[in-house]
């Protein structure tokens, strides 16, 4: 009797391909998450946030900075595929008080799909900017999607976008990517934005919400590396 090989076809061999890279990805940064890596998450997302907002002709303009109602920054985000892709990264969220401080950060997730002919792994550093306080709700009440739950938008950058920000662009949060030295508008509609309650835990202990945080109600005064993402926001975005 003749055997007949069964082959996959070519784009679903190409799917099981990229979700096993992914699968892989994740399981490889889940297991290093402990206190020290978090901490240096916490340095590298200090120093994405000096670069990127003292870069003069191409930076997040600063009308959007001073109205921001909370600021992410994911360092070293993964995006990986061949045909279908995913993207990954972990970074830290701070929230802005009503007197224009800002918050002790909450550590945070995020992870999502892309459908398009892709192939590698790149890496980017990614800024949100919080337009709205209905962003930060959605955020504090547990993961939600950019775009479907919250409307997200390429941001502006450089001087020529101050004037016209307010008028044309209405979405509550603009999304930006630094790559290659190169920094501009990023698309990334479908992504799923959470708490990191995991590194939370690791670095301020069991106790701590992220409401908690946000609110500034620590019993315990916050690592060295946390302030230091804290006053570079102050000193960032200070009127």
């Amino acid at each position: 009797m003749t055997r007949i090989a069964h082959f996959a076809p070519p784009q679903a061999l190409a799917v099981r391909v990229a979700t096993l890279l992914f699968t892989t990805l994740l399981l490889a940064t889940s297991a290093l998450a402990s206190p020290d890596k978090e901490l240096k998450r916490a340095r590298t997302a200090t120093a994405v946030l000096k670069t990127i907002l003292n870069t003069p002709d191409a930076r997040i303009p600063e009308q959007l900075l001073h109205d921001a109602q909370a600021i992410a920054v994911l360092p070293d985000v993964v995006k990986a595929g061949l045909v279908f892709g995913g993207r990954h990264g972990r970074g830290l969220v701070s929230v802005r008080a009503p007197d224009g401080t800002w918050s002790n950060p909450s550590f945070i997730r995020l992870t999502g799909g892309s459908v398009g002919w892709q192939v590698g792994v790149q890496s980017a550093d990614i800024v949100l900017v919080f337009r709205t306080e209905q962003g930060v709700t959605n955020l504090v009440n547990g993961k939600f999607t950019l775009g479907a739950d919250a409307s997200v938008a390429a941001g502006p950058v450089g001087r020529q976008a101050q004037a016209s920000t307010d008028e044309e662009l209405k979405a509550e949060i603009f999304s930006y990517s630094r790559a290659r030295g190169l920094f501009a508008g990023i698309a990334i509609d479908g992504s799923v934005l959470s708490i990191d309650h995991g590194a939370n835990r690791d670095v301020y202990g069991p106790a701590v919400t992220p409401r908690m945080l946000f609110e500034n109600r620590l019993n315990a005064p916050a690592p060295a590396e946390i302030v230091g993402f804290r006053d570079q926001l102050e000193e960032q975005t200070s009127n």
